[in-house]
C-alpha cells in the first residue's frame, strides 16, 4: 500500500469541495465519471498553497528569527480586520470613494470611528 503524500487532498474532499462548487446541480456521478482530473486540480492546488505558506514561513522567521508556534499563527493567520478598521482603511486611503462628502466630513467620520471601541 502506498501512502499519499500529506499534503494530497482525499478524494472525499476533493468531492465535497466539488459539491460545493457545482452551480449546475448536475449530480457528480454524472458529471465526471473518473475523480482523477479534480483529484489532479485538487492536489496541485493544495501542494501550491502549502509551498506558498512555506516560504512566506521561512520568511517570517529570515526576518525576526525563531518564532514560537503562538507567534508564527498570529502572524500567518491574523485576524480579519474590524469594521470600524475598514471603515478608516476607507476613509484613509481611497477619498475618491467619498465624492459626495468634504474633507471636513471624512474627518468627522474618521475621529468617530476613531473613538468606538473595537
Amino acid at each position: 500500500m502506498t501512502q499519499e503524500h500529506p499534503i494530497t487532498p482525499p478524494p472525499e474532499l476533493v468531492r465535497e469541495w466539488y459539491h460545493e462548487a457545482n452551480l449546475s446541480g448536475a449530480p457528480y456521478e454524472d458529471s465526471f465519471p473518473n475523480i482523477a482530473y479534480e483529484q489532479h486540480i485538487a492536489t496541485r492546488a493544495a501542494q501550491w498553497g502549502a509551498g506558498q505558506e512555506l516560504e512566506a514561513c521561512c520568511e517570517l522567521i529570515d526576518q525576526k528569527g525563531f518564532l514560537p508556534s503562538s507567534l508564527l499563527r498570529l502572524h500567518r493567520r491574523p485576524k480579519p480586520p474590524s469594521l470600524k478598521e475598514q471603515a478608516l482603511a476607507l476613509i484613509n486611503h481611497d477619498p475618491a470613494n467619498q465624492p459626495f462628502l468634504s474633507d471636513k466630513g471624512i474627518d468627522t467620520i474618521r475621529r468617530a470611528l476613531e473613538q468606538l471601541p473595537e
